[in-house]
C-alpha cells in the first residue's frame, strides 16, 4: 500500500490535468495543504472548448485519501449551458448512494453517482469525450 500525504496528493491531481487528453488548459484557483488534510480548486478549458470548474476538499488517514466534500461543474464554453453538476451536497436523500449525485443537462434533472474525484472526473470525462 502506497502512503500518500497532501502534497502528494495535490501534485498526483495536477499531473494527471497535464497529462489528460480532453485538457487544453487549467488554472488552478486557490489550494492550500496540511499535514492531513488540502483543498484544491481549478478552472479548465475543455479540449472541444467547454468550460470545467472542480472543487475538492480531502483529508487524509493512514496514508488514504478520503474526498470529504466536491464539486465538479461541467458546461458549454459560455457557461450558459450545465452538461453535468457532479456534487456530494446531501439535498438527495432519495438516491441510492447518498450524498454522492450528478444533475444532468439541468438542475432538476439528478441521478446518483459515485464519490467523484477531481482524478477520477478526468477518466469519466475522457471516456465521455
Amino acid at each position: 500500500m502506497q502512503m500518500r500525504d497532501s502534497i502528494s496528493y495535490l501534485t498526483e491531481i495536477q499531473i494527471s490535468l497535464v497529462n489528460s487528453s480532453i485538457i487544453s488548459e487549467f488554472k488552478v484557483i486557490r489550494t492550500w495543504v496540511n499535514t492531513d488534510d488540502g483543498y484544491i480548486r481549478i478552472r479548465a478549458t475543455l479540449t472541444n472548448g467547454d468550460f470545467l470548474e472542480m472543487a475538492e476538499y480531502f483529508i487524509i488517514q493512514k496514508g488514504d485519501i478520503t474526498i470529504v466534500d466536491y464539486r465538479h461543474h461541467w458546461t458549454d464554453g459560455d457557461k450558459r449551458i450545465l452538461r453535468k453538476r457532479w456534487d456530494n451536497t446531501p439535498d438527495h436523500q432519495e438516491l441510492e448512494g447518498f450524498p454522492h449525485h450528478v444533475h444532468i443537462g439541468n438542475e432538476s434533472t439528478v441521478m446518483q453517482s459515485s464519490p467523484m474525484s477531481i482524478i477520477n472526473l478526468l477518466t469519466v470525462l475522457e471516456n465521455e469525450l
